[in-house]
């Protein structure tokens, strides 16, 4: 996997909403890049899809990306759901209107920059790299005291 970019995200959330954070561990071989950061009032979907928008935003150039998230809302909204909400004008099946749609806009343009794999893990156990993110997520919401 040389010559692909690793991602791991991870979003976290102390009362949902409430106090959020997000974190991305980047990885090209043996150079690492660790981002994070929080918002004061949030949802942890939200924090989740803004981890995979930081990460994606942080890439230089187009690349070869697996994106490794424990979020099913995630893998699920940009794989099976996002191809109908778009045809349907960013509505749901039953018509009412896509909940974060400016975050799953951004995601999808982001998107369309690179090539994108998607691996679902199980969070809290054990992945290093998930366990990583999960770690830099709690930080963001530290950080903002």
């Amino acid at each position: 996997m040389s010559n692909i970019v690793e991602m791991y995200t991870d979003g976290a959330c102390r009362g949902n909403p409430g106090k959020g954070g997000w974190g991305v561990l980047l990885r090209f071989g043996d150079i690492e890049k660790l981002l994070h950061g929080g918002v004061a009032n949030t949802t942890n979907n939200r924090m989740e899809l803004t981890a995979v928008i930081k990460g994606l935003g942080a890439l230089k150039r187009s690349c070869r990306v697996l994106v490794t998230t424990d979020s099913k809302y995630v893998l699920e909204g940009f794989t099976q759901w996002m191809p109908n909400w778009k045809r349907r004008n960013w509505r749901t099946a039953n018509k009412s209107p896509v909940l974060n749609v400016d975050l799953w806009q951004q995601l999808d343009e982001l998107v369309a920059l690179h090539q994108v794999d998607w691996e679902w893990v199980k969070g809290h156990s054990g992945h290093p790299g998930n366990e990583q993110a999960d770690a830099l997520a709690n930080l963001g919401i530290d950080e903002l005291g």
